[in-house]
């Protein structure tokens, strides 16, 4: 037992954030570089890396799907999962960070913290997942650790407990200095490795300030500390570490280092930072969840019973893996597992330690590995699998609501099949995309969380099926009622083509309901003249007649219908005779009444910093959006409009420019509203 907890020990399970573009999967490569795990260092803009191995990603230069990767480090085991950093994959995000004990930070030190570095801050945030930040690119124009780290202090309202500085700006950075250890660690041009140093002269001076200001940080956040500095008035190197471990791993500070990933430099410090302050499995709580509606908790120990959580789904050209975080327990090649989800048992095929394209066969996994393994049909991202004698069930991932839509198709009508197929495999993939058939308009829709995340994952189809596929945005689902009615519309069905005949007279008064939903029908008739069962089949009719309205065979609503009179014939009226009277009665009716446009509208809440709340009140204006309300929460401006759906489409991205990112919004279906007669067209045609 102690070997198996030794073990947990000196595992590391973390992911690398940060925005687009500042430097994650570089810092990924550097540090598997480092590491011994690869022998050259793979580059974004040749298409090289290891982690971003999807054509797409490639293509583009950005990380679309999280990669995860296993390396070791000063006898430590790391499982590191490089991330997006786009936003319309923080649903990606958000599944990486449900199964990680900590992670790096990365941030831009010429950009300081950009927006979705903010986004990704809140989301581990939500996760209690500890942190510590590594400012990157120190080597660029304009490169300032300082102006970061109070960017950092301002937008994230951490307590940054800097423990390095630079040696040298811009082009002329060669090295930092340890402010825990005060050495200098320097890089010499094409050299990996550091070489240790004593503090130059000329940095001697700010460097002492600078470890003085961090034990006053340090000493402010932590007890222990603060003993030791009011006893000695400093703190030493071993107190320093231990409490930059603890604040770290409460919460309460974010340890900032500082590099150039491009360039090599830093990377063997972040290493030693990750060891040092982040946590391992051992010191996480022990993971909560449901038995027969009972909450328990698991530890993580090897020979406890077994509780792992499914994060990611991937479908390869050699089988379905399930990408797993083990909490407790053990696994072995052929064990039998019970998905808590599916309620079924499965066989563990095969288990793979994963680099991210590549992978290594395992007999085993235990508490604390992330591992794929083989041979799992239901299990989805999100369900849990653990022992078949202790079952649980742990929390599952959330999963956004998509905001963008597109309507897809096969360009051939033998391709349908295969379409469908390809958005069943690839919902299973992404939880965040939504794939459902339109009731009314037939229309294959595709939900995600923008037009990127919507334009990756038809190009997957694409190039998955090798067939083409049509992309246009859907149709709207509109509503046609009646603006002005009409009275007495006398109908008379009359059909004699040898055989029993048909006779049906009806007279029918036609008025709006005064709502933009509903139907009502009543019956007027006095002295028998429609007998009863007679009135039950005109208002089925009438039913069948609101399926398409005159306008432009949308749905009929918000009307009132009444029969007033009618008369029959002995031989020849029947049910079928007056429920087609009333369908085609009310249907000619319509065709003689005022008839009115509804268009579906929802109500959107924009949440947005102070300083875009005009661009964004303009763009809801200019989409004939009717602000209902607006309020400030903690610096942020919400906006509460109603905006007609079909002015919708693009919004988010239109919204993540104007903001910079920074902004969101959730949409709310509230019902219908009548359509200006310049925009019917634009409302029923598709594109």
């Amino acid at each position: 037992m102690r070997t198996n907890l030794n073990t947990l020990a000196v595992v590391r399970n973390l992911g690398i954030l940060a925005h687009v573009d500042a430097g994650k999967t570089t810092v990924t490569e550097r540090i598997l570089y480092a590491t011994g795990t690869t022998h050259k260092r793979g580059e974004v803009h040749d298409g090289t890396t290891v982690t971003d191995f999807d054509p797409q990603e490639r293509d583009r230069g950005i990380t679309i799907f999280a990669a995860a990767v296993s390396c070791a480090w000063d006898g430590h085991r790391i499982n590191l999962i490089d991330t997006p950093g786009h936003v319309d994959f923080a649903d990606e995000v958000e599944r990486a960070l449900r199964v990680l004990d900590g992670a790096v930070a990365v941030f831009d030190a010429v950009a300081g913290v950009e927006p979705q570095s903010e986004s990704v801050w809140r989301q581990a945030d939500r996760h209690g997942v500890p942190r510590i930040a590594f400012v990157n690119k120190l080597d660029r124009a304009g490169a300032d650790l300082d102006t970061a780290v109070a960017s950092i202090r301002e937008r994230l309202h951490p307590a940054p407990l800097v423990v390095q500085m630079p040696i040298g700006t811009e082009d002329g950075f060669r090295g930092v200095v340890d402010l825990v250890r005060m050495r200098a660690l320097v890089w010499a041009d094409g050299a990996g490795t550091a070489v240790a140093e004593p503090v130059p002269p000329e940095l001697r001076e700010e460097a002492q300030r600078r470890r003085r200001l961090l034990e006053e940080a340090v000493a402010e956040l932590h007890t222990g500390a603060l003993e030791e500095f009011c006893a000695r008035s400093a703190l030493s190197a071993g107190t320093l570490v231990l409490a930059l471990r603890e604040l770290t791993r409460s919460g309460e500070g974010v340890v900032v280092l500082c590099g150039s990933a491009h360039r090599n430099r830093g990377i063997e410090p972040l290493l030693d930072a990750v060891v040092a302050y982040l946590p391992s499995p051992l010191d996480v709580p022990a993971v909560r969840g449901l038995r027969d509606g009972v909450t328990e908790e698991r530890p993580a120990d090897p020979s406890a019973p077994l509780a792992a959580l499914a994060f990611k789904v991937s479908a390869t050209p050699t089988g379905r893996l399930t990408y797993l975080r083990v909490y407790s327990g053990t696994i072995e090649k052929g064990d039998a597992v019970y998905d808590a989800g599916a309620r079924r048992t499965e066989r563990i095929g095969r288990i793979l330690r994963v680099q991210a394209d590549r992978h290594a066969h395992v007999d085993r996994a235990v508490a604390g590995d992330i591992v794929a393994v083989v041979g799992l049909r239901s299990a989805r991202a999100g369900s849990t699998l653990c022992a078949p004698d202790a079952p649980l069930v742990l929390e599952p991932p959330g999963v956004a609501e998509p905001v963008v839509s597109v309507a897809v198709e096969a360009r051939r009508s033998t391709d349908t099949d295969k379409l469908a197929s390809a958005l069943a495999r690839l919902a299973e993939e992404d939880p965040s995309l939504v794939v459902r058939t339109d009731a009314e308009t037939g229309q294959t829709v595709l939900s995600g969380m923008g037009e990127l995340h919507l334009e990756v994952a038809v190009e997957k189809i694409r190039r998955d099926t090798g067939r083409d596929v049509n992309v246009g945005r859907p149709r709207v689902s509109c509503r046609e009622t009646v603006g002005r009615g009409v009275s007495g519309f006398v109908f008379r069905h009359v059909k004699q083509d040898g055989g029993a005949g048909q006779f049906a007279h009806v007279v029918l008064d036609v008025e709006p309901l005064g709502t933009e939903s509903g139907f009502e029908f009543r019956s007027a008739v006095v002295g028998g003249r429609v007998p009863q069962e007679y009135v039950r089949a005109v208002e089925a009719g009438c039913r069948d007649a609101l399926a398409e309205g005159p306008l432009a065979g949308h749905p009929v609503t918000g009307l009132r219908v009444t029969l007033t009179d009618g008369a029959t014939h002995v031989k020849d009226s029947s049910d079928t005779a007056f429920r087609t009277a009333g369908r085609l009665g009310l249907r000619d009716a319509l065709r003689t009444c005022a008839m009115v446009l509804l268009e579906p509208v929802v109500e959107v809440t924009v949440t947005v910093p102070q300083d875009a709340v005009g661009g964004v009140l303009g763009d809801l204006a200019a989409r004939r959006g009717r602000v209902c309300g607006s309020v400030t929460r903690a610096g942020e401006a919400v906006v509460t409009a109603t905006v007609p759906l079909a002015e919708l489409f693009g919004y988010a991205t239109r919204l993540r420019s104007r903001t910079q990112g920074r902004g969101t919004f959730t949409a709310r279906p509230t019902g219908y509203a009548p359509a200006p007669a310049d925009r019917v067209p634009a409302v029923t045609a598709t594109r």
